[in-house]
């Protein structure tokens, strides 16, 4: 157990250079609020940083990046995790809860590209790397022609493998670039007009245990109710529809006095597609995810499941 007369939290991490610098930006903030407090980084490695291979469909775990880091949490080992929003559960470990979301980055995704390429322009039958379905059926929707072979490593591995020819371009997340700084590396911003991004995509989790009121006193000031009624919503229509095996994309903001949440569920090979778009009460984000789940399986979103 924590001894907090040392006046020190352990705040666990993933290793990779994004997941440390997203933790520091985390500990920076929470030193500030709590000076004389240190907040002590603790590094974890989970199922998705030793297999760094295998393809995510093919592990199909969806506590892929962050089992270790509950586990440590469960087991006093640490006493908050952070981790990017869009790698956790919808089901909440037992004993475990979300402390604060916030500090979201662009929720965009973008692509990087040889020759400075946009999905427009990109050659007949370029080879485009992604890991995930989403991506996929979405790029398949505006060029079936492309190939689109597994994608995995961390960022500056997939960003050098443009640069080596092993594929014409990739597809990553706009925030974990912006957050490392390597904005020049972006060929195309692609709007969500082009690609709904992931459910939490750009957000950051803080995650401790249910009972540890101290942890969680200590995290409140970091929790960004737009951005946790936001992710709330587009988490939601994940839920709805029956899981994160599908190839949905989802993205809530406030527009006016309302929230909004537009979101799509795509059949694989991105040939047929359900939109819908939804506004609420901004104060109950998840209802509001649910709600557009609901109407897009009403209009045969289903279908596209099977």
């Amino acid at each position: 157990m924590n001894d907090r007369r040392s006046g020190a939290y352990r705040v666990g991490t993933r290793a990779s250079a994004l997941a440390r610098l997203q933790t520091g930006a985390v500990r920076a903030r929470l030193e500030a609020l709590h000076p004389g407090t240190s907040f002590v980084e603790v590094l974890v490695s989970t199922q998705g940083d030793r297999d760094t291979t295998t393809p995510l469909q093919a592990i199909g775990a969806p506590d892929l990046f962050t089992d270790a880091l509950e586990g440590a949490l469960s087991a006093g080992e640490i006493d908050l995790a952070v981790h990017s929003l869009k790698d956790v559960p919808l089901k909440a470990a037992d004993g475990l809860i979300l402390g604060a979301i916030g500090l979201r980055e662009d929720a965009r995704d973008v692509l990087v590209a040889s020759n400075g390429w946009t999905l427009p322009s990109l050659p007949q039958g370029a080879r485009v790397g992604t890991c995930s379905m989403r991506r996929s059926a979405q790029l398949k929707a505006v060029r079936p022609d492309l190939t689109l072979p597994p994608l995995r490593g961390n960022i500056d591995t997939r960003v050098r493998q443009v640069a080596d020819g092993t594929f014409d371009a990739i597809v990553l997340a706009a925030a974990g670039l912006h957050r490392l700084g390597m904005h020049s590396v972006i060929s195309q911003y692609l709007e969500l007009e082009q690609m709904l991004p992931a459910p939490g995509q750009g957000a950051l989790a803080i995650q401790c245990r249910a009972d540890d009121h101290d942890t969680q006193s200590a995290i409140a000031p970091l929790d960004d109710q737009t951005v946790r009624q936001a992710t709330a919503a587009e988490r939601a229509v994940i839920e709805g529809i029956g899981g994160y095996s599908a190839p949905v994309g989802a993205y809530a903001g406030i527009e006016g006095d309302s929230l909004v949440v537009r979101a799509a569920i795509y059949a694989s090979d991105g040939r047929s597609a359900v939109r819908v778009q939804g506004s609420g009460n901004a104060s109950d984000g998840r209802a509001l995810g649910l709600t557009v789940a609901a109407r897009a399986i009403a209009l045969g979103a289903a279908s596209l499941l099977s």
